[in-house]
């Protein structure tokens, strides 16, 4: 029976309480708080989770008070060098504490400037057996170090930034692992109805102004049917925020699923000041994939996105300024058995390997907790579904 319930904090700010019963792992969300368009992937993955799991969520809904605790921390904690001086004078308010024990404490953050918003829940670690954390994003130059303190009390941290990891290790002097993001691949997978793939080109997010223009003018022609956003390119530098994490991810999805060619490109493809050789993947080539589009655009050069998209086409290689975009297109065009290969293997190798639910595996067997029995129930839907598609 799932339940919600709110704690007032003295600051004035409700923490949502979602209890699902004799739960047995507790999920920290910040969805409520910071609901923009970059991290509803993780949230994504709390979901997940907890439709596989028995867990409680804690959704804080406003972080003043957390906010005011963290800026008097990290004044207090750079003027003395002292974690436990900086702790003992940052204000306190009066936050939820736990009513029982949890085999899993699983915080998802977009970023490790969330971190101090374990503060919400300030007995999480005498209260869980394990814990382990999920950061989506890091970059080694933009580390707040003494945020990354508080990694210290898990068992387990897994990061995606490859480039990070041996830095953010050092740091907190605990196992710590890389771990790419994934997708709900029941939401994205266009199997077992596949619609008409009604849109020629997506490409939507950060993208090449050269190769943009290029697609323009095909569909200015007449010739395709292009799909773009039109935000200002400098609020896609930020991000953007959305009503419903889970409406934007069901909206991604079934345009994806009606797309016929996707651009991807490594992350921060536009930023190259900032990625600086740090290449890592980006979200939307497991988007894409799970969608059974043709991907094409510019992977990242490293072992780990050759290692997870190892089959044949998995991405067609396209540099990021593509002025001969459309007639890229035109010779993929030109051969349909080699697109509808592509699209089988791309949609059963994501239902096979990047979904959600693979990566809470990688999480358990770390800090070993078994796997509910509603998550083996997925992964074998999941076979069920890879094996339906290869013999369509």
């Amino acid at each position: 029976m799932l339940t919600v319930d709110r704690f007032m904090e003295r600051f004035g700010q409700p923490v949502e309480w979602v209890s699902r019963g004799n739960a047995n792992v507790l999920l920290l969300s910040l969805r409520s708080v910071e609901n923009v368009v970059a991290y509803c992937a993780q949230y994504e993955f709390e979901d997940v989770i907890a439709s596989v799991t028995d867990a409680d969520m804690a959704v804080p809904e406003g972080l003043q008070g957390v906010e005011l605790s963290r800026k008097a921390y990290k004044l207090a904690r750079h003027l003395t060098g002292s974690r436990r001086l900086a702790d003992s004078v940052a204000p306190r308010f009066t936050a939820r504490r736990l009513e029982k024990d949890y085999d899993l404490f699983l915080p998802v953050f977009s970023h490790p400037y969330q971190l101090f918003a374990l503060s919400c829940i300030p007995d999480w670690r005498k209260r869980c057996g394990k814990a382990a954390c999920f950061i989506a994003e890091a970059w080694d130059d933009l580390l707040p170090g003494y945020l990354l303190e508080l990694l210290s009390e898990f068992d387990q941290v897994f990061i995606n930034a490859r480039h990070a990891v041996k830095t953010i290790a050092g740091l907190i002097g605990r196992p710590c692992s890389y771990m790419p993001q994934a997708v709900d691949t029941l939401r994205f997978t266009p199997w077992p109805d596949p619609p008409p793939r009604s849109i020629d080109v997506c490409n939507i997010g950060r993208r090449s102004p050269l190769t943009h223009e290029k697609l323009l003018e095909s569909a200015r022609q007449g010739r395709i049917f292009y799909y773009y956003d039109t935000i200002k390119p400098a609020a896609k530098q930020v991000t953007f925020h959305v009503s419903s994490g889970p409406e934007h991810r069901f909206l991604l999805a079934n345009l994806l699923k009606r797309s016929r060619y996707f651009i991807a490109n490594r992350a921060r493809a536009n930023q190259p000041e900032l990625i600086r050789g740090r290449d890592e993947i980006a979200g939307r080539f497991f988007e894409g994939v799970a969608a059974g589009a043709v991907v094409l655009g510019d992977p990242p050069g490293i072992e780990e996105f050759r290692q997870r998209f190892d089959w044949p086409d998995a991405v067609i290689s396209m540099p990021f300024d593509a002025p001969d975009v459309a007639q890229r297109i035109e010779e993929l065009d030109a051969d349909p058995a080699r697109q509808a290969r592509i699209r089988k293997e791309n949609a059963a190798n994501a239902l096979l390997r990047h979904d959600w639910v693979h990566r809470l595996r990688t999480i358990l067997e770390a800090v070993g907790v078994a796997p509910p029995a509603r998550m083996l129930a997925r992964e074998a839907h999941l076979q069920a579904l890879a094996a339906e598609v290869r013999r369509a």
